[in-house]
């Protein structure tokens, strides 16, 4: 065990350090070929001196995450033990294949000039072969069960094959969800620091290495990235980088057997995605009323006088709640 702690304080030095070191590189040369962020006139109005600022910024984290995960996973074969880190590096891979969905949506939109990348339904169509993937190989290898714990009992539900279709639901819900968190500055990054730090407490109590590792990364890479982030903002991680960090964080709770708890801790996540649903159904069936003054709901705040802070530390300190009650329901 003594060990595990120091692998793992290792590699959220290392992502840190790397995430740090790749955005302080990255964002002169995004600035220089004038990648930055296009501002909606829907939007507030305040947003408009974040005009400009690059976006794209999660290629930092993602190549640090790629670079301190592929020496693990050198040395752990070395080691002889690889085998036991195979649901690590399919959660990476689908994590990584949803990052690049999101730097295709990001470079369309800074070719484009406009606030406008790929179109949703192309969008869901390649995020939805990534979900279905990643689901097929692991249950073809026997890393996924369709045996549920509900929460806060022992009872077991084997939900047979009805588990495939409503995990692939999920994977694209909370993934998606973690794209419309990403609407301020350090919001996403700090829920997901939160979410981190849950899954390495988690970790150690479990002595689970792949959840272990996975927490590593998102408290490496967040921490690093708020540097930059943390408002006012000099760069945002894009969808590029939240499509990831979504990716990562439903990828890890189904790899490591915490499904439902791992659900309870992105209800935020799926919050944020349900406010955009309702708003546009509720636009529609009322003819143009809104339900919220703006949606995602962390817009809606801000529309009621919040300030980017005070939105990221409320929010933060919900996502911590949502982890202890995620933590007791295992």
């Amino acid at each position: 065990m003594k060990d595990f702690y120091i692998v793992f304080a290792v590699a959220t030095v290392a992502v840190f350090l790397l995430t740090v070191l790749a955005e302080h590189v990255m964002i002169p040369i995004l600035r220089s070929h004038k990648m930055g962020q296009r501002i909606l006139e829907i939007g507030p109005r305040w947003h408009k001196s974040k005009e400009g600022t690059p976006i794209m910024g999660g290629i930092g984290f993602i190549l640090a995450a790629m670079i301190v995960m592929a020496i693990f996973f050198v040395v752990q074969g070395i080691r002889g033990s690889a085998a036991a880190f195979v649901p690590l590096a399919m959660t990476l891979a689908f994590a990584v294949g949803n990052g690049a969905v999101g730097f295709a949506d990001d470079y369309c939109k800074l070719i484009k000039k406009q606030n406008e990348g790929l179109t949703r339904l192309q969008k869901l169509v390649l995020q939805s072969v990534l979900a279905v993937a990643y689901v097929a190989v692991m249950a073809h290898m026997g890393y996924l069960t369709t045996v549920v714990y509900l929460p806060f009992t022992d009872v077991a539900w084997d939900m047979g094959w009805v588990f495939y279709p409503v995990a692939v639901v999920a994977l694209l819900g909370v993934v998606n969800g973690a794209n419309f968190t990403d609407g301020i500055d350090g919001l996403a990054s700090t829920v997901s620091l939160v979410i981190g730090v849950f899954f390495a407490v988690l970790a150690f109590t479990l002595a689970n290495e792949s959840l272990g590792m996975s927490a590593a990364i998102l408290i490496g890479a967040t921490l690093g990235f708020l540097i930059y982030n943390f408002h006012p903002a000099r760069v945002f991680m894009g969808d590029t980088g939240s499509l990831f960090l979504g990716a990562l964080i439903i990828g890890a709770a189904f790899s490591c057997g915490i499904g439902v708890s791992g659900l309870i801790v992105c209800i935020l996540f799926i919050l944020e995605l349900l406010s955009s649903g309702l708003q546009i159904l509720y636009y529609k069936l009322t003819h143009g009323k809104r339900l919220f003054k703006m949606a995602p709901i962390h817009h809606h705040f801000e529309k009621c006088g919040w300030g980017e802070i005070k939105i990221v530390i409320i929010f933060s300190l919900f996502e911590a709640a949502l982890c202890l009650l995620a933590y007791f329901a295992l």
